[in-house]
């Protein structure tokens, strides 16, 4: 029965996110970046300097940068370093190719969700600030398009608890953990009689990413935003500073290994020799890796972005569309180029994150522990903070579908921690695939409001650029 169960659900997962999905997303970032007239490449230099730089007498909860670092912390995770492996494994070098490409169209969409989600947000009397698809699908579109908004609100919540928040995070955590400290399982113990024995290292890990994540939710969006300005640049710097690092080291290969990632995403048997992938596998996989990364289309951002202390939706959706700049065309990129680099991807028996180890502890001038160290610690902190940003997504899209019960919100708050401590126990691959599928649709109702709201995207955008242009706004 159960297998059955597993059977049709990856069915539905392989249908969710199929070329479809794919296709919607790529065509909605391809339709904005034309429509806004590339302004991803034009307004690049604004956006990064307005990242930084917090704007003054806005309404909001947190500044631009903290509500950036808020939806940064959900996006830079596990799939920066793992799922790059994957993608590269799975469909050659030139899956990186198509990654950045996704991304870039991506960068168009991401702005317009940071936009909308500023303009059709609500602030309350308290200045709680509450915004995202399901206010400018029900606002923009018009209430009886409500319906959709709380489609997008449930699956968000569902994403939330079942699986991108909690359980694939929390293993992801405990088994780098338990693959440094006690790879061999020597050191074990029975927790519960049904649940059978598992490492120290993997029962002291819940715990004590049990008791942080805790600590930081129970003070809500502003601490969650305080701890995630702290680490997420801090983690992010870190792990670009020895990528680079890498790749200074070989650098004398880095040319050959550029030109094999463009020539394998168009020709991939030249390269793999037919081995890996095809032209539309490589395609594939590295569109499908840069969205389920920078997760530009699938309309969680906007839910951080509306939350910004600012008065200039287009300034926040700038700001916005430097997360997916950040996370994919420079995170995942340099990851995918160190895979490429030091030949990690054509290593026979390894797959995800031990791609991305062998081309640590092959490519940098440290010790082979060292290495793996720096690797986990990275994986540890970018997967911790994605759990703080999903529970905040999470909480938001109960919020709205709650009617702003907020009491509701706080039970869910003791469920979701409590699914991160049972996280490095549950293993059943159908709660992954069930959080697979909820994932894909939260893309659904977004990607239509993007497509029927690109016209306020494309006014607000001129009518703010017109101001600029008149001084009227401070670069």
């Amino acid at each position: 029965m159960w297998n059955t169960i597993n059977i049709f659900l990856k069915a539905v997962d392989d249908f969710v996110w199929g070329v479809p999905l794919m296709v919607l997303i790529m065509a909605g970032g391809i339709m904005l970046t034309v429509r806004l007239g590339l302004l991803q490449m034009r307004k690049l230099h604004l956006a990064l300097k307005w990242m930084v730089k917090n704007e003054e007498g806005g309404d909001g909860e947190i500044t631009s940068f903290g509500a950036l670092c808020t939806a940064l912390s959900a996006t830079i995770g596990t799939g920066n370093i793992v799922g790059v492996a994957t993608a590269v494994g799975a469909g050659g070098p030139g899956a990186l190719f198509w990654m950045v490409l996704a991304a870039f169209f991506g960068m168009a969409t991401k702005y317009s969700e940071g936009l909308l989600a500023v303009k059709y947000r609500v602030i309350g009397k308290d200045g709680h600030s509450l915004g995202g698809p399901f206010y400018y699908i029900e606002q923009g579109m018009g209430t009886k398009w409500k319906w959709l908004a709380k489609i997008f609100a449930f699956f968000g919540v569902c994403v939330g608890l079942f699986g991108i928040g909690t359980f694939s995070q929390v293993n992801g955590i405990s088994s780098a953990v338990n693959n440094f400290f006690d790879p061999n399982n020597q050191h074990t113990v029975k927790v519960l009689p049904f649940l059978g024995e598992y490492s120290w290292s993997v029962v002291i890990a819940s715990l004590v990413l049990a008791f942080c994540v805790a600590a930081v939710l129970i003070g809500g969006v502003k601490r969650i935003a305080s701890v995630s300005q702290i680490i997420v640049p801090f983690m992010a710097v870190i792990y670009i500073v020895f990528v680079l690092v890498l790749v200074v080291c070989n650098i004398t290969a880095v040319p050959a290994a550029f030109a094999t990632i463009v020539k394998a995403a168009f020709s991939p048997k030249a390269i793999t020799g037919g081995a890996v992938g095809s032209f539309l596998v490589a395609m594939q996989k590295g569109v499908a890796r840069g969205i389920f990364s920078n997760e530009a289309g699938l309309g969680s951002a906007p839910i951080a972005a509306a939350a910004a202390q600012t008065k200039e939706p287009v300034r926040q959706g700038l700001v916005s569309m430097t997360g997916t700049f950040i996370d994919t065309i420079v995170i995942c990129t340099l990851t995918g180029l160190s895979i490429v680099l030091t030949g990690a991807w054509q290593v026979d028996g390894l797959e995800g994150v031990q791609v991305t180890t062998y081309a640590f502890q092959n490519g940098l001038p440290l010790p082979k522990e060292l290495s793996a160290f720096v690797l986990m610690l990275c994986l540890v902190f970018f997967a911790f903070t994605t759990i703080l940003g999903w529970d905040y997504y999470s909480e938001r899209c109960l919020e709205y579908l709650s009617g702003g019960r907020m009491k509701y919100v706080k039970v869910y708050r003791w469920i979701y921690i409590l699914a991160v401590f049972i996280g490095p126990y549950m293993t059943v691959s159908a709660v992954w695939t069930i959080a697979d599928i909820f994932n894909g649709l939260m893309a659904l109702p977004n990607m239509i409001a993007l497509f029927a709201l690109s016209g306020v995207v494309v006014k607000e955008t001129k009518h703010f650029f017109e101001r600029h242009r008149n001084g009227e706004i401070e670069d």
